[in-house]
């Protein structure tokens, strides 16, 4: 409970700031940089905006992820974690990073076929499968979640 008391505020705060840089990023850098990058390359400025969507996209990706986990700190300071209202956010946080994942291997197969170093296709393939480390992770958290309401709602059967 004392970790809680302070985890969950600290935790809140970071959320917040992280938020708030990538809405940053998603408005503001993001787009810029891909503008500057084509200017300078005109070569390769067809890839600008799909560049941009892309990552725009991953951004909002990480965005919904805040927020389902802002979502699930609030249940957990009122004591509901444990509750099937629970799942639709861990169900959402699952999504993004399926949705996310699922682009980002659009990308490694766009690179990997076009590129002539493997620089980048190796970066890609790491963060492929680190997105779905973390993805996989995810599924095995909810079904554990899943468990666990189980047995509290049994527990709260027998009390």
């Amino acid at each position: 409970m004392l970790a809680e008391r302070w985890v969950v505020p600290l935790l809140r705060i970071f959320l917040v700031a992280l938020f708030g840089i990538l809405v940053l990023f998603q408005v503001m850098s993001l787009p810029g940089q891909f503008a500057h990058m084509a200017r300078e390359d005109p070569e390769m400025a067809y890839l600008r905006w799909p560049a941009t969507a892309v990552t725009v996209f991953w951004v909002l990706c990480v965005q919904v992820v805040i927020v389902a986990m802002w979502r699930l700190l609030t249940m957990v300071r009122k004591d509901r974690i444990f509750s099937e209202a629970s799942m639709r956010w861990v169900n959402v946080i699952v999504g993004a990073i399926a949705a996310g994942w699922a682009v980002l291997v659009a990308v490694f197969l766009y690179v990997g076929v076009n590129a002539d170093d493997p620089g980048l296709p190796l970066v890609l393939f790491l963060l492929v499968v680190g997105v779905a480390v973390v993805g996989l992770l995810m599924v095995v958290m909810r079904a554990l979640l899943r468990q666990a309401t189980t047995l509290r709602t049994d527990m709260e059967a027998v009390i």
